[in-house]
């Protein structure tokens, strides 16, 4: 039997940023049921910063982090995390109220305005008459950040198994017994981080599940050769049924904005999806479509009032949620971690994430 103070389940963003915090000063293991970290939801991102996606709840953490990306310290990571995209969000008459909702809800948040589609993106269909530009919006390198956290945790003496599911975990006395592929583990905390895991997580530890929803997110690879430039902003329909961004020269990441539950799995796109993007895109521009190149899925998990879900359960000691991060835990990964590593260990929060309001993301809400 080996002991730890804090295992972390799951070796996705989540749990290697929330390590790479708490490995300081703990002995912290991560057990990954994957052979490789991050393989689902992480390996899967579209991979951008926008201070909208997610709404007004996630806002906060996601703009606490921008700067973290941006110029985070020198022994973490050399140079930025961010190179500049844009948003333009997009629609036609009848959009005004999503519109007018998205300027509403950001109000003095955010930076946005109104804008001329057609002037920002060429070849747009004349009828995509409304515009609003995000111009803070900008692409995340997913494996370098990633790849830095887990950098740092291993560096500060943290451990991570790979092929190593969680099978069960009980409460004992002064902790938790965990049983894996490879025998019993001891430890005084036990964190799920699981993505789209996370209730199952709960159930093998005798948790009541909080109702975290795994929803599949088809993208396509599309090769475009007359995409006007690589440095279009990315486009985002106003009623939320697709995105498109340059990715390199003559080709586009699309999704149909899809949300289809799903059992926690590795994840595979429908036919239908792929479809749906691609009608949704040529209504959009009149781009011709030379290839799809490549197409994929992911899982983005959801809590019911879909805000993220950090925090001890109240029912049960020493098990901590950090979870149900949907499409934004790429984005909000720097203060999520650090206001995760803060509620755990009952330290002062540091001032990067200082106002953020975690009450707002705490398990107690569901029970």
């Amino acid at each position: 039997m080996t002991a730890f103070d804090i295992v972390i389940a799951g070796g996705g963003m989540a749990g290697a940023s929330l390590g790479a915090h708490l490995a300081a000063d703990a002995g912290v293991l991560i057990l990954e049921m994957e052979e490789r970290a991050g393989y689902h939801a992480t390996g899967r991102s579209v991979a951008f910063w926008e201070e909208t996606y997610g709404g007004p709840m996630v806002q906060p953490l996601t703009t606490a982090s921008g700067p973290l990306l941006a110029a985070p310290d020198r022994d973490f990571h050399a140079g930025s995390f961010l190179s500049l995209r844009r948003t333009v969000h997009i629609g036609r008459a009848g959009d005004e109220p999503f519109r007018d909702a998205l300027l509403a809800q950001f109000a003095g948040r955010v930076d946005l305005r109104s804008v001329d589609p057609a002037a920002l993106v060429p070849g747009l269909r004349p009828d995509w008459t409304l515009g609003v530009m995000e111009a803070s919006c900008r692409d995340i390198d997913v494996a370098a950040l990633h790849q830095a956290y887990l950098r740092r945790f291993r560096a500060l003496g943290g451990e991570i198994r790979l092929s190593s599911p969680l099978l069960a975990a009980q409460p004992v006395a002064g902790g938790w017994r965990i049983e894996t592929r490879e025998g019993t583990i001891e430890c005084g905390l036990l964190v799920n981080a699981a993505g789209a895991w996370a209730d199952d997580v709960a159930r093998r530890s005798g948790i009541a599940p909080i109702g975290i929803t795994p929803l599949r997110r088809t993208v396509v690879q599309l090769r475009v050769s007359d995409m006007p430039s690589v440095g279009l902003p990315r486009i985002m329909d106003l009623r939320s049924r697709f995105y498109f961004k340059p990715e390199g020269p003559g080709r586009i990441w699309l999704t149909p904005h899809d949300e289809e539950p799903s059992p926690p799995c590795d994840a595979a796109p429908e036919e239908l999806a792929v479809a749906q993007a691609i009608a949704r895109f040529e209504e959009a521009v009149d781009w011709r479509v030379d290839a799809i190149e490549h197409k994929w899925a992911g899982l983005r998990s959801f809590a019911p009032d879909r805000a993220p879900v950090y925090g001890f359960d109240p029912a049960v000691p020493g098990f901590f949620w950090f979870a149900g991060q949907g499409g934004f835990g790429i984005q909000t990964a720097p203060a999520a971690a650090l206001l995760g590593a803060a509620l755990l260990t009952g330290s002062v929060p540091p001032e990067a994430v200082a106002s953020i309001d975690s009450a707002a993301y705490c398990p107690d809400r569901f029970r």
